[in-house]
């Protein structure tokens, strides 16, 4: 597996940033979040996220791999991780919509259940695992902040004891669109607007920092 189209993954950031127009009320909840990010990193000089969903297949793992596209855009060291309350797989779909925007999946461990792929994009020679896994699988590194990114992974994670931070940014589940002729549309609108915020976050981080 490799990319499948000649998007590259810095034009779909910078280009989601510009297209996707965010509202004042989520603004506030990302705001909350880059000036938690940029008060840890004051302190440490490192960031730890750990993105988390239900599943781990779907809206977790893309805030994961725009976080770790994000950290080398904006020249930061920022960690980028991703877990569930359950363990599935990184969904085909999600795996798919991020090929067509840049980025370069190999297959690391083949497994018909939950597969393991080595990730990156042009212009950086590191590279970050996506598979499915629990929230505090050990390759998350602790402490972290935790970031819900459904509903469910909020309500089903009362307590993260090791997370510095906890902040809930849910975002549409694309998984409705499985099959049907909207399936491609859905995820690409899922993937721009999760790159847009994600955008919005790290360079609010970086502007704080300066």
């Amino acid at each position: 597996m490799s990319r499948t189209s000649n998007v590259s993954a810095k034009n779909f950031f910078l280009n989601s940033s510009k297209k996707i127009v965010l509202l004042e009320d989520r603004k506030v909840v990302l705001l909350k979040i880059a000036k938690a990010i940029a008060f840890e990193y004051s302190k440490k000089e490192v960031v730890n996220l750990n993105f988390i969903c239900t599943h781990n297949s779907r809206r977790s793992q893309l805030g994961q791999i725009w976080s770790f596209f994000a950290a080398h855009y904006f020249n930061l060291n920022i960690n980028a991780f991703s877990g569930g309350t359950e363990v599935t797989a990184f969904h085909r779909n999600t795996v798919i919509t991020l090929q067509k925007v840049g980025f370069d999946f190999q297959l690391e461990n083949f497994s018909h259940q939950n597969p393991t792929y080595l990730i990156s994009f042009e212009a950086t020679k590191n590279s970050v695992l996506g598979f499915s896994k629990l929230y505090d699988n050990p390759i998350n590194i602790e402490p972290f902040m935790a970031i819900t990114t459904c509903s469910n992974a909020d309500k089903n994670c009362p307590i993260i004891s090791s997370a510095s931070h906890r902040f809930h940014m849910p975002f549409a589940d694309p998984k409705a669109s499985d099959g049907t002729e909207k399936q491609e549309e859905t995820y690409l609108k899922t993937n721009q607007q999760i790159a847009a915020e994600i955008y919005f976050i790290f360079d609010t981080v970086k502007k704080l920092l300066s």
